[in-house]
């Protein structure tokens, strides 16, 4: 007998390939959406993205258990509206065809790059900025023309429906909003995208490359890793400590680019963790009881953090509390400052990223050493300097790698709208953010243009030795 419902899942990836075929067919009707008709969606998008600001604030701060207005405005919102400007202000001009030289070899032709749309484009969301990091994304993918199928964390459900609602009417013919678990997410990333798009760790990116790869799409893969300071000899501690902590405790460090640990000269060591403990209070008194404090986003992330001080401690590191009370509270998911000292490189958070507010210290003897350990270590996503001399500074520039790069600053230069994001090795693949990110979802096509008077194709066809001897004047000289 045969059964009248299908389990979920098939259900499910059913209903997700005929989104996907959906979408297909829109881009197919319309390959070239009309650079006006783009803006005019991108301001329908900046139009309802501040209608529902408060919708987004209430529906974040569900989703995390407690979240500050101030982590979703600053960090979701704001970033997302600047987006949209920028992406209008500029765009007439990034999708102008590019005129190159086409040479003698080719004259009287005409080179020149065009801007193509690639097609349905998939994007892959994470939880710690579900607005931003899910909306940015597909800003810049319609800004290219683009259809999109965006998949949402499964881990904001409050957030995905006002999302929803942000692509609703005729915003959905462009862009289509996908909820489910993880499975969903793997049969997401095995659809036949023109170019897909993915922020999350760097574990996950390694299977949805590999998934990508089955169909030859295109990734850009958005990733993290441990993020250091280095601090230097000629520094401002107290400057570099509110920076620090600024970077630290923004949404309590649920950031791909938050510092995770500090490198610092082995005599600045107490007076960095004094400065850092002090403001901590300062703007923390209440720990996790004050309203300036976001929780971590579940119980799941909760006891991850709380077991990797238990596995430091147990090997011989110092926890330290900026506070004697209010540091945790598991029933809500709550954590403070904790700042970790006498760490090794056998415990677990010396090895994993962070992502929340816990703040390894290492000291170093020589600035060398400082350079080495960061080398000898996986390319990370930022790479923040904390110092005064500008020749110190830029040595470590030109002698480090990382995906961003800020000097007495934490977090700010992903807000740069017109410079790239993005990051190198383990950390990620590809940039998005304002011209490079239309780059990204852009196809750039040569395109040679030829008249009607075109004397050299009889002397190619012929074969003729006096168009190879000029060949070879003009190019085969030493």
């Amino acid at each position: 007998m045969s059964m009248l419902l299908s389990d979920p899942v098939t259900a499910a990836n059913t209903q997700l390939k005929m989104q996907f075929d959906e979408m297909q067919q829109h881009f197919n009707q319309q390959p070239y959406l009309a650079v006006a008709k783009r803006i005019q969606l991108l301001k329908s998008i900046k139009r309802e993205l501040l209608a529902l600001e408060d919708e987004f604030v209430a529906a974040s701060s569900k989703d995390f258990g407690f979240r500050t207005a101030f982590d979703t405005v600053l960090g979701d919102i704001l970033p997302t509206t600047r987006t949209v400007s920028h992406t209008i202000a500029h765009l007439p001009k990034w999708t102008k065809e590019s005129p190159r030289k086409a040479g003698l070899s080719l004259a009287p032709s005409k080179v020149a790059v065009s801007y193509q749309p690639k097609g349905v484009v998939g994007v892959i969301s994470p939880w710690n900025y579900p607005i931003q990091l899910a909306v940015v994304p597909v800003i810049t993918a319609l800004a290219a023309g683009n259809r999109v199928l965006l998949k949402v964390s499964e881990f904001t459900p409050h957030t995905n429906q006002v999302i929803k609602k942000l692509f609703s009417g005729e915003l959905s013919e462009h862009c289509a909003v996908i909820e489910g678990e993880a499975q969903l997410s793997q049969q997401f990333s095995c659809l036949p995208f023109a170019h897909l798009f993915f922020t999350g760790s760097t574990a996950v990116g390694r299977h949805i490359m590999a998934a990508a790869s089955k169909n030859l799409t295109p990734v850009t893969l958005e990733l993290g890793g441990k993020s250091p300071v280095i601090i230097t000899e000629q520094v401002d501690i107290e400057k570099a400590a509110k920076a620090i902590l600024f970077g630290k405790m923004t949404n309590a460090g649920q950031i791909c680019v938050a510092p995770d640990y500090v490198l610092v000269p082995d005599k600045l060591q107490h007076q960095l963790v004094k400065s850092l403990c002090g403001l901590y209070k300062k703007h923390y008194k209440l720990g996790v009881e004050g309203k300036n404090l976001t929780s971590v986003i579940n119980d799941h992330h909760f006891t991850r953090l709380t077991t990797l001080l238990t596995d430091a401690q147990q090997q011989g590191a110092q926890i330290i509390k900026p506070l004697e009370e209010n540091q945790s509270d598991a029933a809500k998911h709550r954590l403070g400052l904790h700042i970790v000292t006498d760490v090794n490189d056998t415990m677990k958070l010396m090895q994993e990223e962070l992502f929340g507010p816990i703040l390894a210290i290492v000291p170093y003897q020589q600035l060398s050493d400082a350079i080495d350990y960061i080398n000898q270590r996986p390319q990370p996503l930022a790479l923040y300097i904390m110092g005064q001399n500008k020749q110190t500074n830029a040595y470590i520039q030109y002698h480090t790698q990382s995906g961003t790069f800020a000097i007495n600053d934490t977090l700010m230069q992903v807000t740069a709208d017109d410079a790239p994001f993005g990051g190198i090795g383990p950390s990620g693949m590809g940039h998005y953010h304002g011209k490079e990110g239309f780059l990204t979802f852009s196809h750039a096509r040569n395109t040679l243009r030829t008249g009607n008077f075109n004397p050299k194709l009889g002397m190619l066809l012929t074969q003729n030795t006096l168009l190879m001897k000029i060949l070879k004047w003009l190019y085969l000289r030493p």
